[in-house]
């Protein structure tokens, strides 16, 4: 069995997380202070559209984009002579904005349903919104926070349609553990695909394992 795959998914997925951790706090955060509904609904609209749209629509815009006659794509080839489509980096693009909205949204709903009275007195107390964000609403959102983490690594290591799309399934650079999934069995090699496939089986379900704990013991300490 080719470990290549596994490698690749792994540095995807951890590169991913790391990105779409805090920028889905951070949009999460923004998106709980806006006061105006429509505004609020339209942002939420646009931000959780990867999530219904199927993964290979997403895909191409994202080839779109960064293609190389894309707006991105081909500002990025002139000025720093790098190709963004059918690269590692697009594996990470294609894993980031799939997983996105899961950590979004699950931020959001940690966010909305910490006490607005502990914001209020921390403002009261003359805490800075930075501090409020860190010392009460990450604080108390802090098991919905993570559990949106874990789903978005998740997602972001199962990730396929967009991923084919944009990045391709260029063996040793863009062929991850889906690609190598479909790949094996494409080739009748079921016994390589089927490693494949326990391997993000194991994978998952240790995911929702440490997830489904987090969610007991918090709910326990509020006992």
């Amino acid at each position: 069995m080719d470990w290549t795959p596994i490698l690749i998914s792994m540095k995807t997925a951890s590169l991913s997380i790391f990105i779409t951790f805090f920028v889905g706090l951070i949009i999460a955060w923004g998106i709980v202070k806006i006061k105006n509904n429509s505004i609020k609904i339209v942002l939420d609209g646009i931000l959780t559209l990867p999530i219904v749209l199927p993964p290979t629509v997403v895909g191409f815009f994202l080839l779109y984009i960064f293609g190389v006659r894309g707006p991105i794509g081909s500002f990025f080839i002139d000025f720093f002579a790098v190709k963004i489509a059918f690269s590692w980096s697009a594996t990470v693009i294609a894993a980031v904005v799939m997983s996105l909205p899961l950590m979004y949204r699950s931020a959001r709903g940690a966010f909305e349903q910490v006490d607005s009275n502990l914001i209020d007195a921390g403002r009261t107390l003359g805490m800075s919104e930075w501090k409020i964000f860190w010392k009460i609403l990450f604080a108390n959102a802090l098991p919905g926070i993570i559990s949106g983490g874990i789903l978005a690594y998740a997602r972001g290591l199962g990730e396929f349609g967009a991923t084919a799309m944009l990045a391709g399934n260029i063996a040793d650079q863009t062929r991850t553990l889906p690609m190598a999934v479909y790949s094996e069995v494409a080739a009748g090699n079921m016994g390589d695909a089927f490693n494949y496939v326990v391997f993000i089986v194991i994978i998952a379900f240790i995911a929702i394992f440490i997830m489904d704990y987090v969610t007991l013991r918090k709910e326990k300490q509020w006992k």
